[in-house]
């Protein structure tokens, strides 16, 4: 695909139901293994997000609990990021086994009702860049719109943060 050609792009806005944890979780729907990758990795942690193995990653949220509007785009290729709208940009690679994931908030007590299926990623299987926007941490709300996620296909590439705010 040429730079000229237009962008497929797919955005998905949803509520979020986080209990008791502060981290929302988005994961490979063929496969996903916790722990793979040591704990800690700097290539696999970047503060707001971690990779916590093949298909498994854990976004921080600024609350603890309830419902949290949240929204992904997947794209077939760097979407850009927003720097102007966001406190917190961060980016990481993320292996995705089946080219297929979904957003959770809850893991020990699952209820499939509650899981987010996004779109099909499209490049399918391999290695994808995930780009995570955040704002509002240090007041701990959840507006529409302060948790926004992008995900893309990528070569594995060190983990980055593109904006921080004091």
């Amino acid at each position: 695909m040429s730079r000229d050609e237009p962008s497929v792009v797919h955005t998905k806005r949803m509520d979020m139901e986080v209990e008791d944890c502060g981290q929302v979780y988005l994961l490979d729907r063929g496969d996903y293994v916790a722990a793979d990758r040591p704990d800690g990795s700097p290539s696999h942690s970047v503060g707001l997000i971690k990779v916590e193995g093949r298909g498994v990653a854990s976004l921080n949220i600024a609350t603890q609990w309830g419902v949290i509007p949240f929204t992904v785009t997947v794209a077939d290729r760097d979407p850009g990021a927003d720097l102007d709208g966001y406190e917190e940009i961060v980016e990481i690679s993320f292996e995705s086994p089946s080219g297929e994931v979904f957003l959770v908030g809850w893991l020990m007590d699952w209820d499939d009702e509650k899981a987010h299926n996004l779109s099909s990623l499209l490049s399918g299987p391999g290695t994808y860049r995930l780009r995570y926007h955040v704002r509002g941490m240090d007041e701990e709300r959840c507006w529409v719109d302060d948790h926004y996620l992008q995900i893309w296909p990528a070569p594995q590439h060190d983990s980055a943060v593109l904006k921080i705010t004091e």
